[in-house]
């Protein structure tokens, strides 16, 4: 089924001779076929595709667009072992994992399709006129999200399938009714191709304009490049490194037309073990902690890099024991040789810097020495953390640096001293919320989402997820990646003052023909005017 191509709309593109060949990280095994890189001509291409697709794919019916969702999950789920069987080959992810990031991204794209249907997420508001009104008369006006334009998607290296082609930031941008252009990861470029397939084979059976969806490859960062400023590219989503997601977004700032990023790019996920939680519960959150660390080898963006403890002798027992699960664990493999090289050059760097140790390392082997990382947990004290802006940012793998701090107060200076992360977390009991009422706030303004009493890693696809936050975790605080709130991006308000009923959008006519929630007059009610 692979043949290496690029994807103009549903038409099959190989402009450039050659091409490259995905790996098998376990291995290092050479796996067929070569693909090509996008030509520069490709890449225009395909954003032109998708800017002569725009006004007809906004323009589509509700249902129609429903339905082009759900096929999409039908079509992907419907590959079978064809994909799963690629996508392990190309990222040494389980079987298990795979199935349930397959669920996943079906669930999510299904998710968008109900979102649309039900239509109240454009956020129509109406206030209605006041003629009559001294000294000036009251317009009428009206107002709902429509669609941004086209959107260019960058597929993630850790997530093949929920955060790739046919992933949420593809579906929600296509449930906002914008046409999407894809970057495919270099990682896993036949995964790529086969969720391409299955997008294309949804579009041809449901009737969209051809156009709405496009796929390119291209190992270098040229093709990025030219994607995020082709002229006819409206804005960008993006999950991966800090270095990438600064890269676009500077890009698209230069721009004569500058456009929104909407960059996840990555984070340290900080978690405060509070003085009861340690002396009730130690042991069980030291394994909670411990496997949340090594999963996935390290590889997810919500992967709790810092770790925060006041000292004691329940501290010491704690990190003890966590000490020892990492490593004793085995070692586990990256999803390709960068990132296990950047991880150890980061492990050195943080390792070197004054007041930091390495308190234990895995000496577990795995198949393939150039992708097998092996977990490791570093110590610092909050001195050394206040001083040295490094030691709060992410080492991507399957290590996490714990602070000690001999105070509640250096405690709390650690927590002021953080940058912007995804998540931060929490384990504390009634008496240690109690005891610490400031934590919560400051941590409320450093991460998206604060987790009491779990582990980060894990991300729910529902109506309230926020995957997202301050800088530098993404470009966006406002945005989030993960659950509807995420079809937000690619939506753009617009009013209209003074319009007779038949000449404005349904969400906005007087009989509410859709049966949307609206804001009419300040008062949310699903009536008719």
């Amino acid at each position: 089924m692979l043949t290496g191509s690029n994807f103009i709309g549903s038409r099959e593109s190989r402009e450039a001779p050659g091409g490259y060949r995905a790996l098998d990280p376990s291995t290092g095994a050479v796996l067929e076929p070569a693909f090509a890189e996008a030509t520069p001509a490709e890449v225009d291409a395909a954003a032109r595709a998708a800017q002569d697709a725009f006004e007809a794919c906004a323009a589509l019916p509700y249902a129609r667009r429903a339905a082009f969702l759900r096929a999409i999950a039908d079509e992907l789920t419907a590959l079978g072992d064809t994909l799963l069987l690629r996508a392990g080959s190309e990222t040494a992810l389980p079987r298990p994992r795979l199935e349930g990031e397959r669920a996943r991204t079906a669930n999510q794209a299904r998710l968008f399709a109900d979102l649309v249907e039900e239509g109240s997420w454009v956020d129509a508001r109406i206030d209605r006129a006041q003629p009559d009104r001294k000294p000036l008369a009251k317009p009428d006006l009206r107002r709902m999200l429509v669609p941004l334009g086209p959107v260019a998607v960058f597929g993630a290296s850790n997530f093949p399938l929920a955060f790739s082609v046919a992933g949420g930031d593809t579906v929600s941008a296509l449930a906002a009714g914008c046409p999407v252009v894809v970057k495919a990861h270099p990682a896993h470029p036949g995964t790529s191709e086969l969720a391409a397939r299955a997008v294309v084979a949804a579009a041809r059976a449901t009737g969209v304009p051809d156009g709405v969806f496009s796929m390119v490859h291209g190992p270098s960062s040229a093709v990025g490049q030219a994607l995020a400023t082709h002229p006819s590219v409206q804005a960008v989503a993006f999950t991966g490194s800090f270095r990438g997601g600064r890269a676009l977004f500077d890009a698209a700032a230069r721009r004569e037309q500058p456009i929104p990023v909407f960059a996840e790019m990555g984070s340290a996920n900080p978690v405060f073990v509070l003085p009861d939680a340690l002396a009730t519960r130690g042991e069980e959150i030291a394994k909670a902690l411990a496997a949340s660390v090594t999963l996935g080898c390290g590889q997810f963006c919500t992967s709790p890099g810092l770790t925060f403890v006041a000292a004691s002798d329940a501290a010491a027992a704690f990190l003890s024991r966590l000490g020892g699960l990492l490593g004793e664990a085995p070692a586990g493999t990256m999803a390709h040789a960068g990132i296990k090289a950047a991880y150890e050059a980061e492990l050195r760097k943080v390792a070197a810097i004054p007041g930091v140790g390495v308190a234990a390392r895995s000496s577990g082997h795995g198949p393939n020495p150039a992708t097998e990382a092996q977990p490791a947990l570093l110590l610092a004290d909050a001195a050394s953390f206040v001083a040295h802006d490094r030691l709060g940012e992410e080492i991507y793998g399957p290590v996490t640096l714990a602070v000690r701090c001999g105070s509640m107060e250096e405690l709390l200076a650690t927590a002021r001293a953080l940058r912007g992360h995804l998540t931060a977390t929490v384990h504390a009991t009634e008496r240690d919320l109690a005891a610490h009422g400031q934590l919560l706030p400051i941590l409320a303004r450093k991460a998206g989402r604060v987790v009491l009493n779990g582990v980060p890693t894990g991300v729910e696809v529902t109506h309230a997820m926020q995957h997202g936050g301050p800088w530098p975790a993404t470009t966006d605080p406002r945005a989030t990646s993960v659950g509807t709130a995420a079809i937000l991006r690619f939506a753009r308000p617009v009013s209209y003052q003074d319009f007779p009923d038949a000449a404005l959008p349904e969400e906005l006519r007087g009989g509410n023909p859709r049966g949307i929630w609206r804001l009419v007059d300040g008062r949310p009610t699903r009536d008719a005017l």
